[in-house]
Formats: structure tokens, C-alpha cells, sequence
């Protein structure tokens, strides 16, 4: 490297220092869903483990819950907004291309003249924003980072969609990154399948929508927004012949075993994965298991935040416990890697 260029000063590790979560007011039960879908309670419960999901109201947009969680968050490490270096926000439910909803959740912080992007990879999303963090801050270039997975997948159902209408949710997660003097995330297992891009997926693109919309308007006719849609089978064979190898690989990267952790925290997708995940692995019966989708719903890049709140406020696991995250869904894509967890606000 030329002499004149300089470098970031390395930090040995990096940890996460706070978490908070947004759970939007309205709590819709499966009673409320069943009949536009020509299903039932049980049917529901069966197949995925839900029986309640948060969807969001007006004023509870991508940028105010995840403020809202970020507060939090903040709060709980003990982190002003101003010592914040950067804000990577994971999202696939913002609804406009730009500007990045990062930067302006990070003006509503307060925070000024800090880097701040998004990150687009599906339900794993938050392992991704999470693994990026925790480089930013081993590699010197932040000392701290304020990671957010939010979702508002509500606006992206067919609520005559059997397949989706019952599955998906709103809400938001944020933790604080920071340094550490022992390690506190382990090296990230990811990768991705964009051959399966189909398993989950918007139905159609922005530009042929609105050439179905002027093709309408010219003929009198209609036409359907995108929505979003999902092969449930597809995406259930995938997860559970694929993943428990992932799994294995955040194991082996940070060195622990499963008879090591306190916690398992896979993507809420469906309580059948996250069982047939459990028993592949061989978790002890002392492993607390994240099982928050009973009601939560799948919020997506939100989902590991928020059921690692649960986890925490429950009393299941505690700080400084030592967990095993991994996101998984739309790409197809996923991300885990072991972590200590941080505190939550008291």
C-alpha cells in the first residue's frame, strides 16, 4: 500500500451492546384472516405456529417504528445518538427507492453527517446488516453501529392470498454494535440460491405494473397491484435440508457447539422449520428456543430482533447468554452467526 494512505486503527472485536423492538398496536388474530382465505384457526396454528400477527396502522411507517425501536435500542447500551457512526437498516418493504430509509431514521435520531444505507436481503437481512456492523467496527472504520431489520409486509399481502395472507407482519428490531474486549458475533455463515428466486417473491415489477396501469386506463379496464407471493413448499424443502449445514457452519466458525449455547434464534418463518431445525441439530433441552411467531407472525428482517426481545424480556435467556441466529427466506439467501446477547431496556 503507498505510504500515503492511511488506515483505519483495527478494533480486536465487536459486540452488541443494545436491542429494542417496535410491536405496532394492532394485533390481528386468525379469526380475523380465516374467512377471506377459506381457512381456519387450526389450519393456521398446524401449518405455521401463528396465532396472532401486528400490523400497522397509518402512522406507524417503516421510518417511525424504526426509530421507535432504535430509541430503545439505544437506550439499553447506554449510547447517545450522537456517538452513532453508522446506521444499516434491513428492509425489503420500504416503498420507495430513495432516499434510503437509514438516513432518514438516522436525521430523526438526531444524528448528523452519519453514514447510513440499507440492506435488501429478505428474512435474513438483519444477519447481514449485523455481520456488515461488526466488520465496520473490528475494521476500525466505526466504533459504533446501529443495526435495524423493520418491516411493513402488510402493505406488500393479497388478503386473499392463502399462501401469504396469514403469514406476514409489521414491526421493527435494532441493536447497538460496538466494541468489545472479547468477541461478541461470531464469523457470519451466508450465501444465497438466486436460482429459487421464484420460492418467494413480487409477483410483478414496478415498470410492468404501470404499463398494465396506462394499458387499463386506455381500455376502461383494471389492473392488480404487485403483491408479494410465496411457494410455502418450496421454501420448507429448502430450509430444512439446506439449513441445519448453515447452522453448522456459524457453529464451527466461532468455535462453540451446540451444547454451548443458551439460545437458538432462527428467522420466525414457520414453528415446523424452527422444530425440524432443532432436531437436526440435536439442541439440549437447555436451549432456549425463540418461538415468537405464535404471535408475531413472519416480520422478515424484523423477526430475529424481535423474537431475541422476547427471549430476553421473558426471561428465557438473559444478557451475556450465548445464541445462535440465522436468518433465512427471499433470494434465496441466509446469514447466522453466534453472538452474545445484549441487555434490553428495563
Amino acid at each position: 500500500m503507498p505510504a500515503h494512505i492511511a488506515t483505519a486503527t483495527p478494533v480486536t472485536h465487536a459486540t452488541t451492546l443494545g436491542l429494542g423492538v417496535y410491536r405496532p398496536r394492532r394485533i390481528v388474530p386468525n379469526a380475523e384472516i380465516v374467512d377471506r382465505i377459506d381457512s381456519s384457526d387450526e389450519w393456521i396454528r398446524t401449518r405455521s405456529g401463528i396465532e396472532a400477527r401486528h400490523w400497522a396502522e397509518a402512522d406507524e411507517t417503516i421510518v417511525s417504528m424504526s426509530t421507535a425501536a432504535a430509541r430503545d435500542a439505544l437506550a439499553a447500551a447506554n449510547i447517545p445518538a450522537e456517538q452513532i457512526d453508522a446506521v444499516i437498516l434491513a428492509t425489503s418493504s420500504q416503498m420507495v427507492l430513495g432516499p434510503s430509509a437509514g438516513a432518514v431514521v438516522a436525521t430523526e435520531l438526531g444524528m448528523h453527517d452519519t453514514a447510513a444505507f440499507d440492506v435488501s436481503a429478505g428474512c435474513a437481512g438483519f444477519c447481514y446488516a449485523l455481520a456488515n456492523a461488526a466488520n465496520l467496527v473490528r475494521a476500525g472504520q466505526a466504533r459504533h453501529v446501529l443495526v435495524i431489520g423493520v418491516e411493513r409486509l402488510s402493505d406488500l399481502l393479497d388478503p386473499t392470498d392463502r399462501t401469504c395472507a396469514f403469514i406476514f407482519a409489521d414491526g421493527a428490531g435494532a441493536v447497538v454494535v460496538g466494541p468489545s474486549d472479547i468477541e461478541g458475533i461470531g464469523p457470519v455463515a451466508w450465501g444465497s440460491d438466486g436460482s429459487q428466486t421464484a420460492a418467494i417473491k413480487q409477483d410483478k415489477d414496478f415498470a410492468q405494473y404501470f404499463a398494465e396501469v396506462a394499458a387499463a386506463e386506455a381500455s376502461g379496464g383494471t389492473t392488480e397491484r404487485p403483491y408479494i407471493r410465496m411457494n410455502g413448499t418450496a421454501v420448507f424443502r429448502w430450509a430444512v435440508t439446506f439449513l441445519e449445514k448453515a447452522c453448522r457452519d456459524a457453529l464451527d466458525r466461532s468455535g462453540v457447539t451446540v451444547d454451548d449455547l443458551d439460545a437458538f434464534i432462527p428467522h420466525q418463518a414457520n414453528s415446523r422449520i424452527t422444530d425440524a431445525l432443532t432436531r437436526a441439530l440435536h439442541m439440549p433441552d437447555s436451549v432456549a428456543i425463540a418461538r415468537d411467531i405464535a404471535e408475531t407472525g413472519n416480520t422478515s428482517a424484523a423477526s430475529i430482533p424481535m423474537a431475541m426481545e422476547q427471549l430476553l424480556r421473558t426471561g428465557a435467556a438473559k444478557p451475556g447468554d450465548t445464541a445462535l441466529l440465522l436468518g433465512f427466506g427471499a433470494g434465496l439467501a441466509y446469514a447466522g452467526q453466534v453472538i452474545t446477547l445484549p441487555a434490553i431496556p428495563s
